[in-house]
């Protein structure tokens, strides 16, 4: 491999030869070889937005020529565009300001910038640090490359796979609302209900869970720039934080506003918190469906089998035939590893000591990846599971049909107190719950098939 020599103010690094990064990345790609785990694209394309915006609001206020604003524009789309992808190549375990990864984007934006600009036959330098960076600090644009990820991954990525679960059960919801089965609570036998009654309390999950995260994504508009280094705004005109957010604004169509108190942008993250813990709440809700869909299509033979799903793959090593509710159990693993990542979003929230929380890379590290995962695993739970989620109609009559709490409906005619003495003699007995309300002598035969009626007790 070829080198070249970078210099930064600690002396000079051997940096490859075909890569655009320069000295600091070099040496944060040295000090931190730890784990897998790389800044995630989604911050590098958030930063490309971020530097782009930057260029032109200091260009308006003077402190940048129009060759260089044009140069750094250029090379950012080229950024967005994934030209570059292979030249972000930090770990998530870094300074936990996130600085290297703000330099990493500074430098190669600099050094395809100055190619851009000896194209246009200019004799301008453009500098990582004094032209890249200008006006800011990585203490307030990382924390806005954060937000302006996080924003546009749950707008573009999230909401759209929560619809498509919600289209799907919405139609199941309409198809199967008149099947009526038997409900259950405590895993015991409850009243009836419909299959599509039951389906649309899964679809009331997602209305609900994209309601909260819309309204909790919000505040995710709200961006640290113009902060710099305390929240002062040293070194930054102080129109520059709201001449950013605008510039975001019309690049991204996000209504991005520059923070009331930087002071709080920089040190808290408690946006972050508020909006993962309604990812949560959809991964909560999402376990209750995929859980609720396992254990109505167990058995074939041995389960509940009211509900069949698609056999997807063989579900043994070594027995036949075995089919397991392989998108359930995919999905439930997603919603740990969310339960997870809140925690672990929580505590480096936590951190905020005097100025500066420095545990941002984790927190939007997990951030993003239970976005991923969510959005990710409902498309597949949709795809594999849910679109071929059909009913057992002659298991569930049966299931009906076997009840002993469609006792329930006497309780109005001949009280709580014998009804449970009719369900607990068929139970006793093994007898129908009408053999043994007739042999009690409370109902008679005629009254038994007016009251009970499992169409009258669903409430359609």
């Amino acid at each position: 491999m070829e080198y070249r020599i970078e210099k930064d103010t600690i002396g000079e690094i051997k940096v490859p030869q075909d890569k655009y990064w320069g000295a600091q990345t070099q040496r944060s790609k040295e000090n931190f070889k730890i784990g897998n785990e790389k800044m995630p694209i989604e911050v590098i394309r958030a930063f490309a937005q971020l530097k782009k915006a930057a260029a032109v609001a200091n260009n308006k206020l003077g402190k940048l020529s129009a060759a260089k604003t044009s140069a750094i524009s250029g090379a950012c789309d080229e950024v967005l565009a994934g030209k570059f992808n292979d030249h972000f190549p930090l770990v998530v375990w870094q300074t936990g300001s996130g600085t290297q990864s703000n330099m990493n984007v500074n430098e190669v934006v600099a050094r395809r910038g100055n190619e851009l600009l000896k194209e246009q036959g200019s004799d301008e330098k453009i500098h990582p640090n004094d032209d890249i960076n200008m006006s800011q600090s990585s203490n307030d644009t990382f924390p806005t490359a954060m937000h302006v990820a996080a924003y546009d991954d749950i707008s573009n990525r999230l909401l759209p796979a929560i619809d498509q679960l919600k289209q799907t059960l919405l139609k199941k919801e309409e198809a199967y609302m008149n099947i009526i089965k038997i409900g259950r609570t405590h895993l015991q036998d409850a009243t009836p209900i419909t299959l599509g009654q039951e389906i649309s309390g899964w679809r009331a999950m997602l209305d609900k869970s994209e309601k909260m995260i819309k309204e909790s994504a919000e505040h995710l508009l709200n961006l640290a720039i113009g902060g710099t280094a305390v929240g002062t705004g040293i070194n930054a005109d102080p129109k520059f934080g709201d001449m950013v957010a605008d510039q975001l604004k019309e690049q991204t169509g996000y209504s991005f506003v520059s923070s009331d108190n930087k002071f709080h942008a920089l040190t808290s993250h408690d946006e972050i918190v508020y909006v993962h813990g309604a990812l949560k709440g959809l991964a909560a809700d999402l376990t209750k469906v995929a859980n609720d869909v396992r254990w109505l299509a167990s058995g074939p033979r041995s389960g509940i089998g009211e509900i069949s799903i698609p056999a997807n793959e063989p579900g043994s090593s070594i027995m036949p035939g075995k089919v397991n509710p392989t998108q359930s159990e995919a999905l439930t693993m997603v919603a740990v590893q969310v339960f997870g990542n809140d925690a672990a979003i929580g505590f480096g929230a936590s951190q905020g000591n005097f100025e500066l929380n420095v545990y941002k890379p984790v927190i939007i590290y997990n951030f993003l990846q239970s976005v991923h995962l969510l959005a990710d695993g409902m498309i597949s739970f949709d795809v594999n599971c849910v679109q071929g989620l059909e009913p057992n109609v002659g298991v569930i009559e049966e299931n009906v049909n076997r009840s002993l709490m469609l006792v329930t409906a006497l309780n109005p005619y001949i009280g709580y107190e014998k009804a449970a003495e009719i369900a607990k003699l068929a139970f006793k007995e093994g007898s129908t719950l009408k053999e043994a309300a007739i042999k009690t002598g409370y109902v008679t035969e005629e009254q038994y098939d007016e009251w009970i009626v499992p169409s009258k007790m669903v409430n359609l």
